[in-house]
């Protein structure tokens, strides 16, 4: 059976934007969403794409960050039902409010929050368990992922690290309820919108697949002092890109 074209370059795909979301905890949406608008494919198309293969990618890293050790399971139920619900919300408002309005508005939360996380990896780390608010930007952050295309992992992560919760624990945490989230948008897209590409699909997933136990892997043997300096430059680029295209646009 002869592989349908460029189908080895969105493997390619899958995999690099799985092991930076592995982990980092954030930015496989906006990775694979980049990396294909940039080899050509349609944003429309990128967009139910990348959320259908998130259902196969943040699934496998569920179960590798579970088998390392690294999920949080009070922080984990305090994310999930409201990550749910912020997540079907905002894949049914999407069809009536138009999400682009709103990323300049995170983005300029994000690079907030990327500086922060900056400036703490340069000072005594004293991780601390993050109990207050953390349902609430859960929803938000789940929310604003469907309007928007991305955003769960760098603004509930970001959010999370900033604050001091360990990043171990907040990167495999927010990762294993990613795929819930991102599983209850994706049926909310199916249902409304539907979706289409299966080999844009099938490549990105099975390429996420590949690297998601290397990320869950990788972050147990980082230390957070050598990985949070990447993390907010990570951040910082990313919002500050979204910022540039929004106003130049």
């Amino acid at each position: 059976m002869e592989l349908p074209p460029d189908f080895l370059l969105y493997v390619v795909i899958g995999f690099a934007a799985q092991l930076i979301d592995g982990a980092l905890g954030m930015a496989y949406g906006v990775t694979a969403s980049s990396l294909l608008l940039g080899f050509g494919v349609p944003p429309a198309v990128s967009s139910a794409t990348v959320h259908a293969a998130e259902c196969f990618t943040t699934g496998a890293s569920a179960v590798s960050h579970h088998a390392f050790g690294n999920i949080d399971r009070k922080l984990f139920r305090r994310l999930l039902l409201p990550g749910m619900l912020g997540a079907g919300i905002g894949a049914y408002l999407l069809t009536a409010i138009d999400g682009d309005m709103l990323k300049p508005w995170i983005a300029g939360y994000l690079l907030l929050m990327g500086v922060v996380i900056l400036f703490k990896a340069f000072r005594e780390l004293v991780p601390r368990e993050v109990t207050s608010h953390v349902s609430t930007v859960g929803f938000i952050g789940a929310l604003l992922d469907a309007m928007g295309g991305g955003g769960w992992g760098p603004i509930v992560a970001s959010n999370l690290i900033a604050r001091g919760h360990e990043l171990r624990l907040t990167v495999g945490s927010v990762n294993a309820v990613e795929f819930f989230v991102t599983l209850t948008a994706s049926i909310v897209f199916l249902m409304t919108i539907g979706t289409g590409h299966v080999d844009i699909v099938i490549g990105l997933a099975l390429g996420g697949v590949v690297a998601a136990p290397f990320g869950a892997w990788l972050i147990r043997f980082v230390r957070p002092r050598v990985l949070m300096p990447f993390v907010g430059v990570l951040v910082i680029c990313l919002s500050a890109r979204t910022l540039y295209q929004s106003f130049a646009g």
